[in-house]
């Protein structure tokens, strides 16, 4: 059940975020989900399982979309439950994008009563304008190492005041140090963007992010909470207490191959 909720919420986050982008494409059905933005990034050109029914062609045909646009992209298979369609990733050519797999997290259940403990200086505040929109963007491309650009594209004002979306930024008296975004499908709430400025790493903002998101997750009536985690973060996500539900391998084209379009 966990793992099925944690999936369907990243979906929906991914979907959500990319359909923002000039001239993406965001197809669910046949039990296959494609996100494809046209984006520097492979986390905003995906191919994904969405459901147990879904079709070989179905995941072929968006495969074969995806290179058709010249898109980055990445193939995200879950270990175990998506095994039937490992031989199709090598019929199509495309290879694992790492040795391990990325953990899909969850927390169950949390309460309404439960928040970030209070950090000295530091105060997180849910964005609510275009300066905090603006506060938001900046701070989480700096801490992930992206060009601004790129976060604008899928981060808009108008997203801010979309029911069961919210975001987040945590400011010091030197200005803003983190960011975070909480996205609300059914019972869950997702954690995403929890990033962090270099120079203000640990000092507990990045935790303390988390449990903001989570807490207010709770207080909108979520029982569970699901992220998915870095190598950098794991062990500050299982402190919180989340437990890996699923894990995710990403397929991609060989290095230095450029993507081909029409291939089946």
């Amino acid at each position: 059940m966990l793992a099925r909720l944690e999936h369907e919420n990243m979906i929906e986050a991914i979907a959500l975020a990319g359909a923002n982008a000039e001239g993406a494409v965001v197809r669910r059905g046949d039990g296959v989900a494609l996100i494809a933005t046209g984006l520097p990034l492979r986390l905003f050109n995906q191919v994904i399982v969405e459901g147990d029914d879904a079709r070989v062609d179905a995941v072929r045909a968006a495969v074969a979309l995806t290179r058709a646009r010249g898109d980055q992209f990445v193939v995200n298979l879950r270990v175990g439950t998506d095994d039937r369609l490992s031989p199709l990733m090598q019929e199509l050519g495309l290879l694992p994008i790492s040795e391990e797999p990325t953990p899909g997290m969850a927390l169950h259940p949390i309460s309404a009563g439960a928040g970030p403990d209070p950090l000295p200086d530091h105060e997180i505040r849910q964005v609510t304008d275009t300066a905090g929109v603006e506060d938001h963007i900046k701070t989480a491309a700096a801490g992930f190492e992206l060009p601004e650009a790129v976060l604008r594209s899928i981060i808009t004002p108008t997203m801010a005041q979309r029911a069961g979306f919210a975001a987040y930024v945590g400011y010091t008296e030197h200005g803003p140090v983190t960011t975070g975004l909480g996205i609300r499908t059914g019972r869950t709430i997702g954690a995403y963007n929890i990033a962090t400025l270099p120079a203000a790493r640990r000092r507990g903002y990045g935790a303390a992010m988390t449990a903001r998101v989570i807490a207010d997750g709770a207080a909108a009536g979520c029982d569970v909470a699901i992220l998915q985690s870095s190598r950098m973060g794991h062990s500050v996500y299982e402190r919180l207490g989340f437990r890996t539900v699923v894990e995710y391998m990403g397929y991609i084209e060989p290095p230095g191959d450029k993507p081909a379009a029409g291939v089946q």
